[in-house]
């Protein structure tokens, strides 16, 4: 146990440091002690329990929640959104806003930003995201197939040719579409000269930004026409899925279901996002609760970004 005489120079030197604000330089000047004497002291002081320190955090801010994911489903990080109520278009543009937040500040020169088409929380990320210094050498490459219905395909043009023009990079378009009609068309359209320029880029993309989709397909994707009829749609549940990135479907569990489908798909497989570094996966609702929890128990994703009443029963499982 401390002298008393002992714990009278750390409490001395706790209220010199943490209440009148002197650096420890000044304190072990004062106190003619060296300064590596006035750490010590310090962290003599939480020790003892003279010095408790508490991190208050501010409403709307889900700190705990977002540790309890990173640990629970081995995340590089997980961003939790407050959202007012479990509304679907207001978690999408939350959850847009807060990514655009979150881009703004993770963009590095020579990035190759990855983005998928027919995603409205996409779209209300780069509605909220603001113009970025220009950094050498960034890149936005499409890496789900972008054409679709006409009456809506400017939606996934929209996502890269804008996103390019906010972070000051070069777009790099995949002109096909996300689903052929048959694995020998698609093999065909694969060979492309301007499809193996996106394809070619899929490897070096080191931020990836998807959406994660539940079985019904959002009306966005739906509209597209970039989507599998109700038989297949059918096929896929008998298989037990539940969601999927990139139009890679899988299970609860995060396992790839493979049907055959997936051989008609023109996008980054999900082998690849998986080397990406930052694989960050946008979506929350109790809509899409199946495929958020298979996406993270696949560890098809390292960062998460969702609402607070996904997260929490997320925390639960």
């Amino acid at each position: 146990m401390p002298r008393t005489d002992e714990l009278r120079l750390i409490a001395r030197v706790a209220r010199m440091y943490y209440e009148w604000n002197m650096r420890q330089s000044e304190i072990a000047a004062q106190l003619d002690l060296s300064q590596a004497s006035v750490s010590r002291l310090l962290n003599r002081s939480k020790e003892e329990g003279i010095i408790r320190i508490s991190v208050n955090l501010p409403q709307g801010v889900y700190t705990e929640l977002e540790e309890i994911l990173v640990k629970k489903f081995g995340l590089r990080d997980a961003i939790v959104v407050d959202s007012l109520e479990d509304n679907e278009k207001l978690i999408q543009r939350d959850l847009g806003a807060a990514t655009a937040y979150y881009l703004e500040s993770a963009i590095r020169p020579n990035e190759v930003i990855g983005i998928s088409s027919w995603s409205s929380t996409l779209l209300a990320l780069v509605d909220a995201l603001h113009p970025l210094p220009r950094k050498p050498g960034v890149k936005v490459v499409q890496i789900l197939g972008g054409v679709g219905n006409p009456a809506v395909e400017a939606h996934a043009t929209r996502l890269t040719s804008r996103l390019a023009q906010l972070v000051n990079g070069d777009s790099v378009y995949l002109p096909i579409s996300g689903i052929l009609a048959t694995e020998a068309a698609r093999d065909v359209l694969m060979a492309d000269a301007v499809v193996q320029e996106a394809l070619g880029l899929f490897d070096q993309v080191t931020t990836a930004l998807v959406g994660i989709g539940a079985i019904d397909p959002s009306p966005l994707l739906a509209q597209s026409g970039n989507i599998f009829s109700q038989q297949e749609l059918a096929l896929l549940r008998q298989q037990q899925a539940v969601g999927d990135i990139l139009l890679r479907f899988f299970d609860r569990n995060g396992h790839l279901v493979e049907t055959g489908l997936e051989k008609r798909v023109i996008s980054m497989s999900l082998e690849q996002l998986t080397k990406v570094s930052r694989a960050v996966g946008v979506a929350g609702g109790s809509r899409k609760y199946a495929a958020i929890l298979g996406a993270l128990r696949g560890r098809w994703i390292n960062i998460l970004v969702t609402d607070q009443f996904t997260a929490a029963r997320l925390a639960k499982e």
